[in-house]
C-alpha cells in the first residue's frame, strides 16, 4: 500500500488516551477534533527526560527518510520498554504540493492524522502568515500615513510578505501601484513561510511574553535621518502576538504504533534553524524519558543550527546523534546518476562514504557520540551494507540497517538498544563550534572550516556593508543561521562527496534580531522556493466523500 493508503486504514487511538500516557491531564488540551490537541504550555516543570537528535548525511534530492526514521526510532524505544515521545516539526504545504511530498514519515513508520498534518492541520502555519503578514501592513500604512509617519526610507526596509507555497514569480514584485490611494510603490516580494523571522521566533520563543518581546526586537529598516525602526515602534507586536495566542501551543498527535508525537512549527533548515519549537521540545522532555527529534537536511545545516542556536538558546544538549544514511545516497556521493542509484554498486558506496565520514567528523566537533542508521530501501544489497557498516565501525561508530518503512518500531530494535545504551551513560553537554560573542566574520569562517570543510569564506562588497550595519545596531553578538544548499558541503549543490578547496561566498546577511540572529546567505539561496517540471500538486486528488489521494 502506499504511505497515505497504510495512513488512512490505521484506526487511531482518541487524542485523551495518547495524553494520558504521558501523565497529562485533558484539561490541559485543547481539542481538534478527537485525534488532535493543542496542549498548553507547561513553564517551568522540570526537564526529566534526554534528547536524542536525529540528522543526517548529505541527502539526494528526494530526502533520506529522516523523519521516518525518527517516528520508527520513537517506536522501537516504546518497543523495547523506554517511555519515548517525539517531536518534529510541521510539514510546509511548498514541499507537500512540490517535489518531496509530505512530511508526516512513511510507511508503517507515519505520524497521523496524515492528511490534516500535512495540510492545514491546526492552523498554526496560517497563524504566522497573518502575524508576519500585519506587520508588513503595518509598514506600508506607516509610510502611506501623514499624521503617524516615522520617516521610514522605503529602500532600507527588509520584512516581506509571506505565503506557505512555492511560487518563484511572487519572489521581487512592485508594491504600491495604482495612484497615490494603493500605497507608496516600492520593491518588495514574498517569502515562504517556514522562511519567515515569525516562524523563527515562534521556534526558539519560551513562552508567550518572549514571544511578544522577540515581536518587539524585529527590525523594520532607518528613517530617512538613519534612525533604526523596529516593530515596537509601529506598535505591533500585541496584536501579532494576540494571532499567535493558540499558534504558540504545541501540537498533541500519535504515530501509528500509539505513541505520543508533538508537532509544532516548521522552518526549513537550509534558509532558517530547521527544528521545531523548543516549547514543543520542552513540553516532551517534560512528560517522556526519552524525546526523539529531528533537525533539518544533513547535519551540516539542521544540526549545526540545532547545537548552536536552538540548544545554546533554550539550554538544551542533545545525549547522541543518530545520522541517517542511505545506500542510494552513498552511491550518488559516489557519482552514480540519480537514475541509476538502484543498481547495485559497492565501488560507488565506498567513494561515498567520504562524504558520511565528514559528518561523522562534525560530530566530534561538539562532543557528541553518535550512531549511524542505515535506511534501508529494497535495492540495497548486502554487500553495500557491509561497506557502510565496516566502514563505520573503523571509525569507531556503530552503524545499524533499520526498516522502519516496512516493519514499523520493530524494523529498527537493535537501533533502539544503541541508543539508549549511550543516552543513559548521561554524557556531558556538547561543545559549541563557536562563542556568540565573536565577531559575525570569525563565527561564519569557523562554521566554513570546521563543519563544511571549506578553506576559508569570501565576503561580498553587499555582505561587507551588511555586517557594518550590524555593528552600528549592536547585533553582532547574535549567533549565526547559515543559508546555504542542502544538496552539498560546499555552497555549490553541483559539489557532491567531500567537497574540498573551496570557499564558501558570503552574499549577504539578513538581520533576524526578533528571532535572535544573523542570516548569512551563500551561494544562489533563495526564501521563496519555485514548483518542480512536475509538482507533486498535480497528483493529489480528494473524491466525493472527502477521502484524500496522491499524498506521500
Amino acid at each position: 500500500m502506499t504511505d497515505i493508503e497504510i495512513a488512512q486504514a490505521a484506526t487511531p487511538q482518541h487524542i485523551d488516551v495518547i495524553a494520558a500516557r504521558l501523565g497529562i491531564d485533558t484539561d490541559m488540551l485543547d481539542h481538534y477534533g478527537r485525534f488532535k490537541a493543542k496542549v498548553m504550555p507547561f513553564g517551568d516543570k522540570p526537564l526529566k527526560g534526554k534528547l536524542i537528535l536525529v540528522s543526517a548525511m548529505t541527502p539526494t534530492p528526494a530526502g533520506e527518510g529522516k523523519t521516518t526514521v525518527s517516528i520508527g526510532l520513537c517506536d522501537a524505544l516504546n518497543e523495547i520498554g523506554a517511555h519515548a515521545a517525539l517531536a518534529l516539526r510541521e510539514p510546509s504545504l511548498g514541499p507537500v504540493f512540490g517535489m518531496k511530498g509530505g512530511a508526516t514519515g512513511g510507511g508503517y513508520s507515519q505520524v497521523i492524522p496524515m492528511e490534516d498534518i500535512n495540510l492545514h492541520f491546526t492552523g498554526d502555519f496560517s497563524a504566522i502568515e497573518k502575524a508576519n503578514n500585519l506587520l508588513a501592513a503595518l509598514i506600508d500604512n506607516n509610510i502611506q500615513s501623514k499624521s503617524r509617519n516615522l520617516g521610514l526610507d522605503p529602500r532600507t526596509i527588509g520584512w516581506k510578505r509571506v505565503m506557505d507555497m512555492n511560487d518563484r514569480s511572487l519572489r521581487d514584485i512592485v508594491i504600491g501601484l495604482g495612484g497615490t490611494g494603493n500605497g507608496v510603490p516600492r520593491e518588495s516580494g514574498f517569502n515562504i513561510t517556514a522562511a519567515s523571522e515569525v516562524m523563527a521566533i515562534l521556534c526558539l520563543a519560551t513562552d508567550f511574553e518572549d514571544l511578544k518581546r522577540r515581536f518587539g526586537h524585529i527590525f523594520i529598516g532607518f528613517t530617512y535621518d538613519k534612525k533604526p525602526i523596529y516593530a515596537r515602534d509601529l506598535n505591533a507586536p500585541g496584536a501579532m502576538a494576540a494571532l499567535m495566542k493558540d499558534a504558540i501551543k504545541p501540537n498533541l498527535v500519535q504515530t501509528l504504533a500509539g505513541n505520543p508525537a508533538f508537532i509544532h512549527g516548521g522552518p526549513f533548515a537550509n534558509i532558517a534553524q530547521g527544528t521545531n519549537s523548543v516549547i514543543a521540545t520542552k513540553t516532551a522532555l517534560q512528560f517522556a524519558d526519552y524525546a526523539v527529534t529531528e533537525a533539518g537536511f544533513g547535519s551540516d545545516l539542521g544540526a549545526e543550527k540545532f547545537m548552536n542556536i536552538k540548544c545554546q538558546s533554550a539550554g538544551l544538549s542533545p545525549a547522541v546523534m543518530v545520522l541517517v544514511a542511505t545506500i542510494r545516497a552513498l552511491k550518488y556521493h559516489g557519482g552514480v546518476a540519480l537514475d541509476k542509484l538502484k543498481e547495485p554498486n559497492p565501488e560507488a558506496v565506498a567513494k561515498g562514504m567520504a562524504n558520511l565520514e565528514k559528518h561523522l567528523e562534525n560530530r566530534l566537533v561538539y562532543g557528541v557520540e553518535a550512531v549511524v542508521a542505515i535506511n534501508k530501501f529494497v535495492s540495497d544489497t548486502r554487500e553495500e551494507i557491509a561497506v557502510v557498516v565496516e566502514r563505520c565501525r573503523q571509525m569507531g561508530v556503530e552503524a545499524c540497517p533499520v526498516d522502519f518503512w516496512k516493519e514499523g518500531g520493530r524494523g529498527g530494535l537493535e537501533l533502539a538498544r544503541s541508543v539508549k545504551t549511550i543516552t543513559d551513560k548521561n554524557p556531558p553537554p556538547f561543545t559549541p563550534v563557536y562563542d556568540h560573542a565573536w565577531s559575525v566574520e570569525k563565527k561564519m569562517e569557523t562554521i566554513a572550516k570546521r563543519i563544511y570543510g571549506a578553506d576559508g569564506i569570501s565576503i561580498s562588497a553587499q555582505a561587507r556593508a551588511d555586517m557594518a550595519k550590524i555593528d552600528m545596531l549592536g547585533l553582532s553578538g547574535l549567533p549565526v543561521c547559515m543559508a546555504k544548499t542542502q544538496n552539498s558541503l560546499s555552497d555549490n549543490p553541483k559539489s557532491i562527496g567531500r567537497p574540498e578547496n573551496f570557499e564558501l561566498a558570503i552574499r549577504e546577511i539578513e538581520i533576524a534580531a526578533g528571532a535572535g540572529f544573523l542570516v548569512p546567505i551563500t551561494g544562489t539561496m533563495m526564501r521563496m522556493p519555485g514548483l518542480p517540471a512536475i509538482p507533486a500538486a498535480e497528483n493529489i486528488d480528494i473524491d466525493g466523500e472527502g477521502r484524500i489521494s496522491g499524498l506521500f
